[in-house]
């Protein structure tokens, strides 16, 4: 009897323990720091490493975000809202009031309740000592039973707790699905960063892109924003690769003739005159030719 006593008294500190740590995260104040707010953020292109930790080109063009959002007046949870709107509520690394985030505040306090429960049932259906009992004698012991039982519910209980309570809440994800996923939110910085004109940071959130998914239009979205970042052979090496792989793509075409001129490459008139012979109507083929006639 003392021994399951013991044993009941040990999962309930162990699950008061944790349900007590749930809340004191949950109550306790988030530093209204930009390092503060990258560290309650998770970096959509790693795994399991917050912003502030993170050293990818991603988490630098979100610290830099965060940065500005609070230069601009932005308060700490403007700024956090700013992403999840961005990338949804796994952003955050700490778990939210809705959803799977009420379920993980409230598992440690529901298996504690689970285990008192038990104690009040026990001990309401132990049965009373018969009349002419010797009061020296001990209580008939508890069936195995009913105490794996207890220790069974305590089990599942810890398991929840460490189940929900993990960082990574997507590892049961294919990797199919998470490289998509990532590819996806790089792609949504950088056409952010493009947008803003910081191209120089989003050349290399493209770059991070393009390593994942090589495809020809990522490629020529770097392309351009090495160009617009004063990188102009990078810009040409990059072009020249997709019209390698692309010989009709008159963009890839335009993007090297532009590079190779920023970069006072000889072959630059030539390649700009072989864009408008074969685009002769694009949209920027008027623009060359003003460039073409000033040279």
């Amino acid at each position: 009897m003392r021994l399951r006593r013991l044993l009941l008294l040990a999962v309930a500190a162990v699950l008061l323990a944790a349900a007590g740590t749930a809340v004191w995260r949950s109550a306790a104040p988030r530093p209204e720091t930009a390092h503060g707010i990258a560290e309650g953020l998770l970096c959509p292109a790693c795994q399991g490493e917050s912003v502030a930790q993170s050293q990818s080109p991603m988490a630098a063009a979100m610290r830099d975000t965060i940065d500005q959002q609070l230069a601009a007046g932005r308060t700490p949870d403007q700024v956090r809202q700013f992403f999840v709107d961005r990338y949804g509520e796994g952003v955050l690394a700490e778990p939210g009031y809705d959803g799977i985030g009420i379920l993980l505040w409230l598992v440690p306090l529901l298996a504690v309740a689970a285990v008192v429960l038990i104690v009040l049932r026990q001990r309401r259906r132990r049965p009373a000592a018969p009349p002419d009992r010797d009061p020296r004698t001990p209580a008939p012991p508890i069936g195995r039973a009913r105490m794996w039982d207890t220790v069974a519910v305590a089990v599942i209980a810890l398991v929840a707790v460490v189940a929900f309570a993990g960082p990574d809440h997507d590892s049961a994800d294919p990797p199919a699905r998470a490289a998509a996923d990532s590819t996806s939110s790089l792609l949504t910085l950088a056409r952010s960063l493009e947008g803003q004109g910081r191209y120089a940071e989003a050349s290399e959130v493209y770059r991070d892109v393009v390593a994942q998914r090589p495809d020809d239009r990522t490629r020529l979205r770097l392309a351009f924003t090495l160009l617009r970042s004063d990188r102009a052979a990078e810009a040409a090496t990059t072009a020249g690769q997709v019209l390698h792989d692309s010989p009709g793509n008159t963009e890839a075409l335009l993007l090297l003739g532009l590079a190779r001129r920023a970069s006072g490459s000889p072959d630059a008139t030539t390649t700009l005159r072989r864009f408008l012979k074969a685009a002769p109507d694009d949209p920027a083929a008027p623009e060359v030719r003003r460039l073409l006639a000033r040279s």
